[in-house]
C-alpha cells in the first residue's frame, strides 16, 4: 500500500460487506419475495460535488487587508476629485481636507497592499513592465500616478499647515508652484483608481465576481463617491460641504441603481452569495447606511451635527459594499455549486440561441 500528501484528502472508505457462499448476488436479480426483476436505478441523480469535496476553483487567498484596499482605494479616489472641484471652486478648507483625505487613505491602503503582497519589493516588480491586458499591471500604475499626485498636493498641505516648517529649503517654492496641477493629476486617476479595483475581481474564473463584470465598476465609482463625500462632511466646516454634500448623494443614489441592475444582469444562482450569510447582512447593513446617509446629507447637511453623523453612515456603507464583496465572491469559489451551475444555464443559452457548433456546445 502506497501513501501520499494526497491521502489527507480522502474520505474513508466504507467497511466492505463479506460475500456469503462465495457468491455474489446480482443487483437487480429480484425483490424481497425473489420474483421479477427489480427496479434498480444504475444512474443516480447528480450532485455538485467534487472529487474529495474540493471546490472546483480556487478561493483566493484574500483577506481583510485586500478588503481595506478596495476600500480605502475608494475613499482616495473619491476625496481628490472632490479636492480638484473644491480647488477650481475655491473653497480652500474643502480643497485642503480633502487632499489630505486622498494622501492618507492612498498611503494606508498602498501599505495593506503591500501587507498582503508579503513583501514590499513584489509591488516594485509590479512595476517592471506595463501590460494592457493584466488590470493588475494596469492598477499598480494607476496607483503609482495618482499617489504621486496626491503625495505632492497634500505635502505641500501639510507643510502649510505646519507654518512652513517643513525641511524643504528652496523645494518650497517649487512645491507651491506645482501643488495645483498635482492635484488636478491626481484627480484624472481618480475614477481609474476607484474602478480598476472591480475590473480586478471581476477578470477571474470567480463565478459572483465574473457574473457581475459589466456593472461592478459602477458600484465601486459610486461608493467611492458616496465615502468621500461623507468623509468631507465630517472634516469640514458646514460652511462649504455643499459640493460633497451633492457628490454623497449622488453615490448613493448610483451605488443602489448600480447595485440593482448588476443582480439583474448576473445569472440568478451566481448571484446568491450576495444575499446569503455573513456577506448577504453586510450588504444589507450597507443599503440601509447608505439611505439613511443620504437622507441625513440631504435633509441635515447643515446641521453639524447631523452632517457627520451622516458621513459616518456613509464611509461604513461604503466599506460594508467592499466587504460584503469580496467575501461573497470568495463563498462562491468554495461552493461547487456556483461554478457549475451557471456554467450549465450558459451552455444552454448558447444551444437555444442555436450555437451548437463551436468549442463550447455540442450538436447534441
Amino acid at each position: 500500500m502506497t501513501v501520499s500528501d494526497f491521502d489527507d484528502y480522502r474520505p474513508p472508505e466504507p467497511p466492505r460487506r463479506r460475500r456469503r457462499g462465495g457468491k455474489r448476488r446480482r443487483a437487480g436479480a429480484g425483490g424481497k419475495d425473489g420474483g421479477g426483476r427489480g427496479e434498480v436505478p444504475m444512474v443516480p441523480e447528480a450532485q455538485f460535488s467534487t472529487y474529495y469535496g474540493r471546490p472546483v476553483i480556487k478561493a483566493p487567498p484574500w483577506g481583510n487587508p485586500i478588503a481595506a484596499y478596495l476600500f480605502l482605494g475608494g475613499v482616495a479616489g473619491g476625496s481628490a476629485l472632490l479636492g480638484a472641484g473644491a480647488q477650481l471652486a475655491g473653497k480652500r478648507a474643502l480643497c485642503r481636507n480633502s487632499r489630505l483625505a486622498a494622501l492618507a487613505a492612498v498611503g494606508v491602503g498602498s501599505a495593506a497592499l503591500v501587507a498582503d503582497l508579503g513583501r514590499p519589493e513584489r509591488f516594485h516588480h509590479m512595476l517592471r513592465t506595463f501590460k494592457p491586458t493584466s488590470p493588475m499591471s494596469v492598477g499598480s500604475w494607476i496607483l503609482m500616478a495618482f499617489s504621486i499626485g496626491a503625495g505632492v498636493s497634500g505635502a505641500s498641505e501639510i507643510d502649510r499647515m505646519t507654518g512652513s516648517r517643513l525641511p524643504l529649503g528652496p523645494l518650497r517654492r517649487l512645491l507651491r508652484g506645482v501643488e495645483g496641477p498635482a492635484g488636478l493629476e491626481a484627480a484624472v486617476f481618480a475614477t481609474p483608481l476607484a474602478a480598476y479595483t472591480a475590473v480586478l475581481l471581476s477578470n477571474t474564473a470567480n463565478p459572483t465576481w465574473n457574473a457581475a463584470r459589466e456593472d461592478l465598476p459602477f458600484v465601486f465609482v459610486s461608493s467611492a463617491s458616496l465615502a468621500a463625500g461623507g468623509l468631507a462632511m465630517i472634516t469640514t466646516p458646514v460652511g462649504e460641504t455643499g459640493p460633497a454634500r451633492a457628490l454623497a448623494v449622488l453615490g448613493v443614489a448610483g451605488e443602489l441603481t448600480a447595485v440593482r441592475i448588476m443582480e439583474k444582469n448576473m445569472d440568478p444562482i451566481a448571484a446568491e452569495p450576495l444575499h446569503l450569510g455573513g456577506p448577504g447582512k453586510m450588504l444589507r447593513w450597507s443599503e440601509r447606511l447608505a439611505v439613511a446617509g443620504g437622507l441625513g446629507a440631504l435633509f441635515g447637511g447643515r446641521n453639524r451635527f447631523i452632517a457627520a453623523a451622516a458621513g459616518v453612515s456613509l464611509l461604513g456603507a461604503s466599506a460594508l459594499t467592499r466587504f460584503g464583496i469580496l467575501r461573497a465572491g470568495i463563498a462562491s469559489a468554495e461552493d461547487p455549486r456556483y461554478t457549475i451551475e451557471p456554467q450549465k444555464n450558459r451552455l444552454a443559452a448558447r444551444r437555444r440561441a442555436g450555437i451548437t457548433h463551436d468549442s463550447i456546445t455540442t450538436a447534441g
